[in-house]
């Protein structure tokens, strides 16, 4: 059987309560298709990049999956018949991960997995600017000319 790991988004407005019913009726469509769930983590309410269908949070849940494609299938249109859920992805993986997620981390041991903080000093590009600093290369224009105004004696 295949290895999943399967991220949906509910709506704002559920309880936890009714978030964990989601979770509880997605997981009986997977034993019933043949497969089995891993861990499963709330990572509870949390705001969205932009709104989906008039909504600014969501509550978060992952779901490590073991199960055949037809079952995958079926809840996946579940989730879509389902007023409740906004979005959802599913990657195959090679093997589930062991422990937390990075999700469920704080933010000071995601830091000691390496990362951004660990690059060193930042590079603006490899191009060679010589002496021209960041306004380019003038050309051979010259001095800019005087300009005229009306009115004026000249």
């Amino acid at each position: 059987m295949a290895l999943y790991e399967h991220v949906f988004l509910a709506r704002q407005d559920l309880s936890q309560q009714q978030v964990d019913e989601l979770v509880e009726r997605f997981k009986g469509i997977v034993t019933e298709g043949g497969g089995s769930i891993g861990r499963v983590e709330n990572w509870g309410l949390k705001s969205l990049t932009y709104r989906i269908k008039k909504n600014r949070k969501a509550y978060y849940t992952l779901m490590d999956l073991t199960c055949p494609p037809a079952a995958l299938d079926e809840m996946e249109r579940q989730m879509g018949l389902s007023e409740d859920v906004l979005r959802f992805l599913t990657i195959k993986v090679d093997k589930h991960e062991d422990g937390v997620s990075a999700m469920m981390q704080k933010r000071e041991e995601r830091s000691d997995r390496g990362g951004f903080g660990d690059r060193g000093p930042r590079s603006f590009g490899d191009r060679d600017r010589g002496d021209r600093g960041d306004r380019g290369d003038r050309g051979d224009r010259g001095p800019r000319p005087q300009r005229s105004v009306e009115g004026s004696a000249e």
